[in-house]
């Protein structure tokens, strides 16, 4: 206590100008997250909090910021670290130079296959790090009934998370029709929780059962497509977070919902972000840049990324530059482009110029990879013997993780479904991986242009269950043997021979490679995908979703093809004959 009132002391000291601060970054553009004003000001930072925000502030080290612009840190509210494929270290290593300062991460991935332990293992690796790492108790686990995951965790498995001090809240309630419908054990999940934030998951939902779902207590969506949806979702006192990932891009279409009236209830989010986009295109920073380009004024843009998620969360005194404030701080050297030159953490320099400046502790083993428990993996297992006309296909839509259903005719050969090529049209399969029990779900897909070979991974969003596309049933079963073998990965194969491969040794869902090796990795059998006529920007990643049970409208998990719309299983062929 002593020690904590002596910085208070140092800090209103240097606050009033009465002692030298222990920064101060001199004659820098302030950008005011609560007025919107742009004015030049000394920032003066005492043990690690913002002290002042004035002109003639003297510090024991200054810095001429030389007209540069100053933001707050950045904070993600809603993002996987497991769609990173890195581990917690090597995600922050990458997110600190982009002005990134703290991100809150829902870890039901690693939960679906690990449980409570995977949990804990994404905790203890997160701490002391140049970002902060908060995360929300996952609520889906498993997502739904319709799949197989590696664990269960109900009510009563997720209370002593609630004495976790980084654990904000229950995370996106994913089970939406479970809410509509007065579900006893996700009701439950709600009343555990009913005192911390309460995150939302509603595609599409409107009307009686929005209002419904609101009504349980839950206070946000990351999943809005339309500004009518978000329009709607806001007026209901919703929190909407604009998602700007990898496979889902909703920025454009949602920048429209934003007005100086109800511009508090908006934030930016990624969501999910393939570790290529984030080492290439960046993370907020990006987003904050399209925004200002697309006509949003500046300082609100950087509202959006920063103040905003902290106030949603109840994270004080984060997301401004404003005296009592962390000194989570970006120096730019252009507002509009968001060109970012340091970055400080609680007013510690962590990056300059693209490059970290701030040490991390070295990876200690990671979890020993061992093969995954798929069952016996042959041709076999992808047979599909023809018991009608006419079935029903997902169709990917481009640059969202929805799915359209469509009806086909496929290609028929001595009684079997085939892969056909020329209708674009491709076997997929889902194997249980958890328990071998050898269980595959078996169906069709329009969308990912494959000519021949086929794509493995484990990497299948929310159980996590391999998940593969191909033409052959021979390359089907050598590629998902080699994710087996890997314990966990991406692999693309054609005529049994392996293209390319990337090992993901923690719970199959990342790597403990530097962001650099990993993309390296990843770019390699992408550009195999592509050899075999994949078109797709992230083939892996739009594989990925094609097993999300959550995501209108046609899903398929290792228990067979799901309606989410219906929520229920539906079988592959619709009319006989």
């Amino acid at each position: 206590m002593k020690a904590e009132v002596a910085s208070l002391q140092r800090r209103i000291r240097a606050g009033r100008g009465d002692a030298p601060a222990d920064l101060v970054l001199k004659r820098a553009r302030v950008v005011n997250v609560f007025t919107g004003d742009i004015r030049v000001a000394d920032v003066a930072v005492q043990d690690g909090y913002v002290a002042g925000v004035q002109t003639g502030y003297a510090g024991r080290h200054e810095l001429d910021a030389d007209g540069r612009w100053v933001t707050p840190g950045l904070i993600d509210p809603h993002i996987h670290i497991e769609s990173s494929m890195l581990m917690p270290a090597g995600l922050a290593a990458a997110l600190a130079p982009h002005g990134t300062s703290a991100i809150v991460s829902d870890p039901h991935e690693i939960a679906n296959v690990l449980g409570m332990p995977g949990i804990r293992f994404l905790l203890d690796r997160s701490e002391r790090l140049p970002v902060d790492v908060f995360f929300t108790a996952p609520s889906c686990v498993p997502a739904t009934p319709l799949e197989t995951s590696g664990a269960r965790l109900d009510a009563d498995a997720l209370v002593p998370l609630l004495k976790e001090p980084r654990i904000l809240g229950l995370a996106e309630m994913m089970n939406f029709p479970g809410v509509c419908h007065s579900d006893a054990e996700v009701l439950e999940k709600l009343v555990r929780f009913q005192d911390r934030i309460l995150d939302g998951h509603s595609p599409g939902l409107t009307g009686y059962d929005l209002q419904a779902y609101l009504a349980a207590g839950i206070q946000s969506d990351h999943e809005c497509t339309t500004p009518e949806e978000a329009r709607e979702k806001v007026a209901a006192g919703m929190f909407v977070m604009i998602r700007e990932g990898t496979s889902a891009r909703n920025l454009d279409a949602l920048l429209p919902a934003v007005t100086m009236e109800n511009a508090g209830r908006f934030s930016f989010a990624s969501d999910d972000l393939h570790p290529q986009d984030l080492l290439r295109r960046g993370h907020l920073n990006h987003v904050v840049q399209r925004a200002i380009r697309a006509g949003l004024h500046p300082a609100l843009a950087v509202r959006l990324a920063s103040f905003n998620p902290a106030s949603y969360f109840g994270l004080r005194n984060r997301g401004a530059v404003a005296p009592g404030f962390h000194a989570d701080l970006v120096v730019l050297d252009d507002l509009d482009t968001f060109t970012v030159h340091r970055v400080y953490k609680n007013g510690k320099l962590v990056a300059e110029d693209g490059k970290l400046c701030a040490s991390l502790e070295p990876e200690e083993g990671s979890t020993t990879a061992k093969p995954l428990a798929t069952g016996p993996v042959t041709p076999d297992r992808f047979r599909i013997l023809s018991r009608g006309t006419e079935a029903r296909a997902m169709e990917l839509v481009p640059g969202q993780i929805l799915t359209g259903q469509v009806l086909v005719h496929p290609r028929v050969l001595d009684g079997e479904v085939v892969s056909d090529p020329e209708q674009d049209l491709l076997k997929i399969a889902v194997v249980e991986r958890h328990y071998g029990s050898g269980r595959t779900g078996l169906g069709l897909v329009r969308g990912f242009g494959l000519g021949a070979g086929a794509l493995a991974g484990s990497v299948a969003h929310d159980s996590h269950n391999v998940i593969a596309v191909g033409v052959k049933d021979t390359d089907l079963a050598r590629a998902v043997e080699e994710v087996r073998q890997m314990g966990g990965g991406l692999a693309v194969t054609r005529d049994g021979e392996v293209l390319a491969r990337v090992p993901l040794p923690v719970a199959g869902l990342l790597s403990d490679a530097p962001i650099r090796v990993l993309v390296d990795k990843i770019d390699e059998a992408n550009r195999a995908a592509a050899l075999l006529g994949c078109g797709l920007e992230d083939p892996f990643m739009q594989l990925s979703f094609l097993a999300l049970p959550v995501i209108p409208a046609l899903k398929l998990t290792d228990r067979g093809l799901v309606d989410v719309v219906r929520f229920e299983h539906v079988p592959l062929f619709v009319s006989s004959g």
